[in-house]
């Protein structure tokens, strides 16, 4: 007996990370069988693919560059031969390191650039190719773009590119039933966001927004919820920030 065509499908880069894992999980959830990229992190893209098929979901592992197009070409492809197409990509893969711009080093700058410039434009590409009518994009953005924290230039600036692509392919897409959106969440307890932070830059972090605390994987999973489901249908071209106030 064939195994039957899940009605919808969605692709989330970076979802053996915190953010990526928390999405993957919402979304499989929500319905839909998953497509759960990862870069180098096997074991930990497995422990999400069992998290998920554990509470009756579907879901499968594909590695790949996000960098590189015929990486995310190939991932595309996988989705559409193991599901029959895509109707929601969530690109929440990237990096981000950390230093005063006077002393920001150009190779760190360079590897942002590839991941979260270069990787958003060749997900968002096949993206804008492959989607379903019906579908929904979110990229990633980050709410530093607009805190304009120290020690955060290239990082924002990198992020800022993302912001810009986002509410251009928005418009690109016009007649194609495809919502195109943003997620910049604010401060979350997440691995990328602790590295290298003491106890007391984390305190003053989780006590900028009004809610006086971290934000979670879970909250910004919830955000990608909404604008990948039926109420999120009329938000398009938008930078949604789940940041607590924070700005």
């Amino acid at each position: 007996m064939s195994t039957p065509t899940p009605d919808r499908v969605a692709i989330v880069t970076g979802a053996s990370g915190g953010i990526g894992r928390a999405v993957a999980e919402r979304l499989a959830a929500d319905g839909f069988a998953v497509v759960a990229h990862y870069a180098g992190n096997e074991q930990r893209a497995k422990e999400t693919v069992e998290a998920i098929t554990g509470s009756g979901g579907t879901a499968v592992a594909v590695p790949g560059d996000v960098a590189d197009e015929h990486d995310v070409g190939a991932l595309f492809d996988e989705a559409e031969r193991r599901f029959g197409g895509v109707d929601a990509v969530v690109h929440t893969a990237g990096i981000m390191l950390l230093a005063p711009l006077a002393e920001a080093r150009f190779d760190d700058l360079d590897r942002m650039l590839r991941t979260n410039v270069r990787g958003t434009l060749a997900v968002a590409q096949q993206a804008a190719r492959r989607v379903r009518r019906g579908g929904a994009i979110v990229t990633f953005s980050s709410t530093v773009v607009r805190l304009a924290l120290p020690t955060y230039a290239g990082y924002a600036a990198s992020k800022g590119a993302v912001d810009a692509m986002t509410l251009v392919l928005a418009k690109e897409l016009r007649g194609r039933d495809v919502t195109v959106n943003a997620v910049a969440p604010g401060p979350t307890a997440t691995p990328l966001f602790l590295e290298g932070k003491d106890e007391e830059t984390v305190a003053r972090m989780a006590a900028l927004p009004p809610l006086e605390r971290l934000g979670t994987p879970t909250d910004i999973a919830a955000a990608v919820s909404f604008l990948t489901g039926p109420d999120g249908r009329w938000v398009n071209g938008q930078v949604l920030a789940p940041n607590g106030g924070i700005a």
